[in-house]
């Protein structure tokens, strides 16, 4: 698969049917040495988070990946699995 064919989808976490963000408005992680991609990062746009100065990251990892569709990608992550990276401005 290709990456512009990823650009575009929403990302749906199965565990809880929430809608994460979109391919396109995240950044993929790929190992330079495989080629793989290793995790999907996404911005927190709201949440508790919008209320705090800085930005927050969504990190999944590849592994979580459980379906491509053709509109929208089906990842697993329970609650206590999400990883956030937090950033102050």
């Amino acid at each position: 698969m290709k990456l512009s064919e990823l650009i575009g989808k929403d990302i749906i976490n199965i565990a809880d049917g929430a809608r994460l963000g979109t391919v396109g408005d995240s950044d993929l992680v790929i190992n330079i040495e495989t080629g793989h991609v290793e995790s999907i990062i996404l911005p927190n746009n709201g949440g508790l988070f919008g209320f705090w100065r800085g930005s927050s990251q969504l990190v999944i990892p590849w592994q979580a990946v459980k379906k491509i569709g053709s509109e929208v990608i089906v990842v697993e992550l329970e609650q206590n699995t999400v990883r956030m990276r937090h950033y102050l401005f």
